[in-house]
């Protein structure tokens, strides 16, 4: 018999950007944007697609270019409240071991009333299994920080298209 362990973890992450509501919220609507943020050079990818809607799914399947796992990112968008809220759960796998599951809040408001900047809040409440991804604890960490790293990126990408 496996030894199976299931930790559970939440984190929220905030982050304010300079720039209005809809051009944050394109960052997450527009694929081709998203593209530019959610991934890394460092990863060959399989298979890649966005389809934006209730109901509509997300898959980002890859490997690091020197090699290893494949992994796979199945996320299923659940509720869509344009410029105001993105709600989707996600599924991530190492080859066949499923790695994680986890359910996802971003909301998006202006920062004052002027509308010149918007505040980005984005919770996420998951359960790391069997040590796909390290242990528990460790695994936990790492999507924190990884999806901080993120959030940083779509920082850059909004300064930089200004």
């Amino acid at each position: 018999m496996t030894d199976r362990t299931a930790t559970h973890a939440t984190f929220v992450l905030e982050r304010e950007y300079p720039v209005p509501v809809d051009r944050v919220w394109a960052a997450f609507a527009d694929p081709e944007l998203k593209r530019q943020w959610f991934g890394s050079d460092e990863f060959a990818y399989v298979e890649r697609a966005d389809d934006f809607r209730v109901g509509g799914v997300m898959i980002d399947d890859g490997r690091h270019r020197d090699g290893g796992p494949l992994s796979r990112y199945r996320a299923t968008y659940t509720d869509i409240a344009p410029n105001e809220r993105i709600v989707y759960t996600y599924d991530m796998w190492l080859d066949e071991a499923h790695a994680s599951t986890s359910i996802t809040t971003i909301t998006f408001e202006p920062t004052d009333d002027s509308g010149a900047g918007t505040r980005l809040t984005f919770t996420e409440q998951g359960v790391h299994l069997d040590g796909v991804h390290g242990p528990g604890p460790e695994a936990a960490a790492g999507r924190e920080s990884g999806t901080a790293g993120l959030l940083d990126a779509i920082g850059k990408l909004l300064v930089a298209v200004d």
